[in-house]
């Protein structure tokens, strides 16, 4: 005769199987919402009208466009800190500042070169000012496109100290926003699930009961 199951087991496994449905549904709508958002900068690069003559206010709007991902990195940062799933709002928090930052600077080269000729050792399209602008991100350096006016080299300075930026400092920001928002979740779990990705918080509710 088979010894009857433990009190409570079908409920706990059938609990389980729900969170890991749960879990999983939460991580795939964030990968699609990175993968989108990231799709959807790119594609605006390559059809906003970038018809406008080069001039002072191209400094004063790539200032403003500065601003603005500074903006959006302190919303993401507090966003990270209180989301149930820190890691996840993570990266999705990546997915829309990194192009952001690359794609603004992209479209200054590409007016630069449309404006003057020399700005560069090549004439630029917009796919040739997003390869040079990733090229100096990840300081590979080809060679085959570099800058060769007083200007062209000032912007291009400007993006290495706003790739240092972005990579030490908004990383150990984003990780240490990861890290409040998980401490600020463990508080509210009894029973914190360590190897899980992210637990969800409705979870703590149906455990308690």
């Amino acid at each position: 005769m088979t010894p009857p199951e433990p009190r409570g087991t079908g409920t706990n496994a059938r609990h389980e199987a729900r969170r890991s449905t749960r879990r999983r549904r939460v991580i795939l709508h964030s990968i699609v919402r990175a993968l989108l958002t990231t799709t959807a900068l790119v594609v605006l690069y390559y059809l906003l009208p970038l018809d406008r003559p080069l001039s002072t206010s191209t400094g004063i709007r790539l200032a403003v466009g500065l601003l603005v991902f500074t903006t959006v990195v302190s919303i993401q940062v507090w966003q990270i800190a209180h989301s149930p799933y820190p890691r996840l709002r993570a990266v999705e928090s990546v997915a829309a500042s990194l192009p952001l930052f690359l794609l603004l600077f992209a479209t200054t080269y590409f007016l630069l070169a449309r404006e003057q000729v020399a700005a560069f050792t090549e004439p630029l399209t917009r796919t040739d000012a997003l390869y040079f602008t990733i090229t100096v991100f990840t300081t590979v350096g080809f060679g085959d496109i570099a800058p060769r006016t007083e200007t062209a080299r000032i912007i291009t300075m400007i993006q290495m100290l706003g790739d240092l930026v972005t990579i030490g400092v908004v990383a150990r920001i984003f990780v240490s926003a990861i890290t409040a928002g998980l401490q600020r979740r463990s508080m509210t779990t009894t029973e914190p699930d360590s190897e899980s990705v992210d637990t969800d918080p409705s979870d703590i509710k149906s455990a308690r009961q």
